[in-house]
């Protein structure tokens, strides 16, 4: 099996959102014709939405059939224990024009419970951020649940949250429970869980296309809100080239922070795939039997099966994934 795996690109799925806009067209080079494109699915395992193999001879091969074939050589023993069949992280870019809705996302317990899903830790690295650009993450005070609902009855929410200005490189771990949103003018690229469970609790007031108010889960929120967690969500990580920088490490994924100017040999010791997003310039990842180029924005998933590989760049910056 392992002879026939090598490093996998996946075609974009891309996301008509109504707070998109063009960036993920004009700087990333998502091939498009949606009006507002606010995500790019890069390695989705969600029922309904998975990712199709672009490139080398698995092309058009799914990854749900991947995983079903390679097992344990895609993805890693311990994870192929733990999760079987199932993926277990969803990458993406997402570019907002306008302020996304005020949201959260609930635990594993919750999740299971209500959804029979996942829940969604996840965090954000800022790749672009126009002037004054904020991401929202948590309150700016004290919080009770009588005051948030008080605030929330009173469409007075955002007077209680926080708001970050924010700038090319800003990292955020976002805990399940954790109130957040991307504020307009940011282009990020996520990482976190497979799950697409949201529970969204203000959204400006906003209509679509026919007039109507998106759907709002204030009960379903109430139990999930943490409204006493630590201020501990801004990552600060070293930048040291040529060497994988930690900036998450946590139960669900490990991302690194990898800038490379010169020919990296890299050892997967990790009993995992390794994920690399390239989030600034072009390297190339050559294994024993192929070479792939990554360029900005662009997203590559090499299998566990796969030890050993070479990162050659003149100057790329990489994130840099495995559980």
């Amino acid at each position: 099996m392992k002879n026939t795996l090598y490093p996998l690109k996946f075609t974009p799925i891309l996301k008509d959102k109504i707070w998109g806009g063009q960036k993920l067209k004009s700087l990333l080079h998502k091939d498009s014709g949606l009006p507002n494109v606010g995500e790019s699915w890069e390695i989705s395992d969600v029922d309904g939405d998975t990712s199709i193999v672009s490139n080398g001879s698995l092309e058009n091969q799914s990854l749900k059939h991947l995983l079903s074939t390679y097992k344990a050589d895609l993805i890693g023993g311990k994870n192929y224990k733990k999760f079987g069949n199932k993926f277990p992280l969803l990458i993406k870019f997402i570019d907002a024009k306008q302020d996304l809705s005020i949201q959260l996302h609930p635990n594993d317990e919750l999740a299971a419970k209500r959804h029979n899903s996942f829940g969604k830790t996840e965090m954000w690295y800022v790749m672009q951020a126009d002037e004054g650009a904020n991401l929202i993450v948590d309150f700016n005070q004290k919080m009770t649940p009588e005051l948030y609902l008080e605030h929330l009855e009173n469409k007075t929410l955002p007077k209680i949250l926080n708001f970050d200005e924010v700038k090319t490189g800003d990292t955020y771990f976002i805990e399940v429970g954790r109130v957040h949103a991307i504020g307009a003018g940011v282009l990020l690229a996520e990482i976190q869980q497979t799950s697409d469970i949201t529970y969204r609790i203000y959204d400006w007031d906003r209509k679509d296309d026919q007039g109507n108010a998106r759907e709002l889960h204030t009960e379903l929120a109430i139990d999930a809100i943490g409204f006493d967690m630590e201020d501990n969500f801004r990552v600060s990580y070293e930048t040291t080239s040529n060497q994988s920088n930690v900036m998450v490490n946590c139960p669900y994924f490990t991302t690194n922070y990898l800038k490379v100017d010169t020919e990296l040999q890299k050892n997967n010791t990790y009993d995992s795939f390794m994920i690399y997003i390239c989030v600034e310039g072009e390297a190339e990842i050559k294994t024993e039997n192929h070479v792939e180029v990554i360029k900005k924005g662009e997203t590559l998933l090499i299998p566990a099966a796969i030890s050993t590989y070479q990162i050659i760049a003149k100057d790329a910056t990489l994130l840099e994934v495995y559980v």
